[in-house]
């Protein structure tokens, strides 16, 4: 019989623990961050405000992704084919709310 050999992958890094808990404070601190934000601006109601909570919500996304899918580990060209289209997917989501502010500005005339 052929002797087969079965590797398991059941081996997690010596500090994976502490690589947990980092994560939630780092995530805990950024979630903090986004509340008080929302708080401190609650008044004003300005495009850029919601820019700003996207923009904190992508950096969380990118720092779970980073983390939990082991992204951080990855060449750098497999983290672009992830990265590429969530920028491109943002753009069009852009050009799509201009494209309606536009139109609903000229049926106003």
């Amino acid at each position: 019989m052929d002797h087969i050999e079965h590797l398991e992958h059941t081996e997690s890094p010596a500090n994976m623990k502490s690589q947990i808990w980092r994560t939630f404070w780092v995530l805990l601190a950024l979630t903090l961050v986004d509340i008080v934000l929302y708080f401190v601006l609650l008044s004003s109601h300005s495009i850029a405000k919601n820019i700003l909570f996207v923009f904190l919500g992508i950096v969380k996304a990118f720092y779970i992704v980073s983390v939990f899918m082991h992204m951080k580990f990855e060449r750098k060209f497999l983290v672009w084919i992830i990265i590429a289209p969530m920028i491109f997917v943002c753009f069009l989501i852009w050009l799509a709310l201009t494209e309606a502010g536009y139109t609903f500005g000229m049926r106003l005339f």
